[in-house]
């Protein structure tokens, strides 16, 4: 199936207003829109058909005007702003059901999230080395507005990233991350104020 959405929309990732891509968008939004009402999807949004985007037992909300490339993965309890996009790789995940989100992930407008990140709101429980491990352990994860979430970045469960950060391609974001501010480095660490420039 692949193969077949990759010849139709001509290798593109993302969309870029051709007719094959509007058929490819048009696509994405049949498949899902058939989890019926644990997904929001306005006409504006598009999600291409090689994305996985199950609620599993969440709810699932777009916001307008956004992006889901190919080979993107977003599911559980996810809400996004308007004007996001999520690029080939990415792995978001939210946990917990529609009426008890614990880890519920929630990211704002104008955030860009790049290839091959991970953003998971749910850890597997190590309480007690004697058990094995398993079960998960589920905290929120937010993101604020215009937010540029780079390559391959990890962002564990119960972080908050302020509005207007960076974080550098490859970090490991394992605490909250004030506004303006640009990390990197694993685990990610201050690097500086965008404002200062």
């Amino acid at each position: 199936m692949s193969l077949v959405w990759n010849v139709i929309n001509r290798g593109a990732n993302m969309f870029d207003g051709t007719r094959a891509s509007r058929f490819t968008a048009w696509a994405g939004r049949r498949l899902a829109l058939r989890h019926g009402d644990r997904i929001v999807l306005p006409k504006s949004t598009r999600v291409h058909p090689n994305a996985l985007i199950p609620p599993r037992k969440g709810l699932l909300r777009f916001g307008e005007n956004c992006q889901v490339s190919t080979g993107a993965i977003v599911q559980g309890n996810v809400s996004f702003g308007d004007y996001c996009s999520v690029q080939t790789g990415t792995i978001i995940v939210g946990y917990g059901t529609r009426e008890n989100p614990e880890g519920q992930v929630t990211i704002g407008n104008h955030v860009r999230i790049a290839s091959a990140a991970q953003i998971l709101a749910g850890n597997h429980d190590i309480s007690d080395p004697e058990t094995p491990i398993g079960g998960i352990v589920a905290k929120p994860i937010v993101i604020e507005d215009n937010v540029w979430v780079c390559g391959r970045v990890i962002i564990t469960a119960g972080v908050t990233v302020g509005r207007n950060a960076i974080l550098a391609a490859g970090s490991v974001v394992t605490k909250d991350v004030p506004p303006y501010a640009i990390v990197g480095g694993a685990p990610a660490k201050f690097i500086r104020d965008r404002r200062s420039e």
